[in-house]
């Protein structure tokens, strides 16, 4: 994957003869009509999606971007596939970053919804991002329950991606999640089951932000659209510091991750302590 350039021209000539300005989300996003997840995006049985160099693209960037599909949210792809997903991939590129590789992660709730993850794959071309990004079932759920469930992106990031910008630079990637929720404090083993297949062991929110840190830089975007986000947003802000980033606009989103990445890429971005590579890496 990512073995393809972002065209900027190939992209709008695209976007134009798809619509994608003037269509509905249940246009675009054909999934929800059939209310299920794409079965591409289903996680089960994935052992990783990767992350890799190629003659195109010899210094990939990985860029996990964990988007919340339930109810109060969905309207965020929707914007991305219109305007924002070219301004994110052409405002990188332009900001001196010339190897992005972006995964795109659908995020639900796994204590009610159906298809609370969905798994792209890491992708270059504006071709093969915008077909993950249409793909993505936009649920519309959520419960009652005082939070989404952020933490299974920093689940799948730990321990189902392999990257060579980790395995062979000894740097971390770059995690983003988007949304107006608090984190749920726990994922149980039975859920991880009935996603992935198999799992074993429970963890704590805590304990998988842990784990997604060692190899990934990890923020969460606060969108502060209702009440509720401010007050959501006051506990992001003790669990990730300056790391989470607030915004009242959900059209920043592309500008706010331009920055964070171009940012990072003129730090010559964190290395990693010596986790012993891949070897390293356990699925649970």
């Amino acid at each position: 994957m990512g073995s393809t350039r972002y065209d900027m021209d190939a992209r709008f000539d695209r976007a134009r003869k798809e619509g994608y300005a003037s269509k509905s989300a249940s246009e675009i996003f054909t999934q929800n009509a059939k209310r299920r997840a794409h079965e591409s995006m289903n996680p089960k049985g994935i052992s990783f999606r990767e992350s890799r160099d190629s003659s195109v693209h010899p210094n990939s960037v990985p860029i996990v971007l964990g988007l919340d599909v339930t109810g109060s949210m969905g309207h965020i792809p929707h914007e991305l596939i219109k305007e924002g997903l070219p301004k994110l991939m052409g405002g990188i590129i332009q900001g001196g970053v010339p190897d992005p590789a972006l995964l795109f992660l659908g995020i639900g709730d796994h204590e009610c919804d159906g298809y609370p993850l969905q798994v792209g794959q890491f992708e270059s071309g504006d071709e093969e991002l915008d077909m993950w990004l249409t793909r993505t079932y936009i649920e519309s759920g959520g419960g009652g329950n005082a939070g989404e469930s952020y933490l299974l992106a920093w689940y799948f990031a730990a321990f189902h991606t392999r990257t060579d910008a980790f395995e062979k630079r000894n740097q971390k990637g770059l995690l983003f999640t988007v949304g107006d929720e608090p984190c749920l404090k726990t994922l149980p083993a039975s859920a991880i089951r009935e996603l992935m297949g198999t799992g074993q062991q429970t963890f704590k929110h805590t304990e998988l932000l842990a784990e997604a840190q060692k190899r990934y830089e990890v923020f969460h975007i606060s969108v502060l659209h209702s009440r509720q986000a401010v007050d959501a947003d006051k506990g992001w802000k003790d669990l990730l510091g300056q790391n989470c980033l607030s915004i009242e606009d959900y059209r920043d989103v592309p500008k706010v991750i331009k920055d964070v990445v171009c940012s990072k890429f003129k730090e010559g971005f964190s290395k990693t302590k010596d986790l012993g590579g891949f070897n390293n890496i356990q699925m649970y």
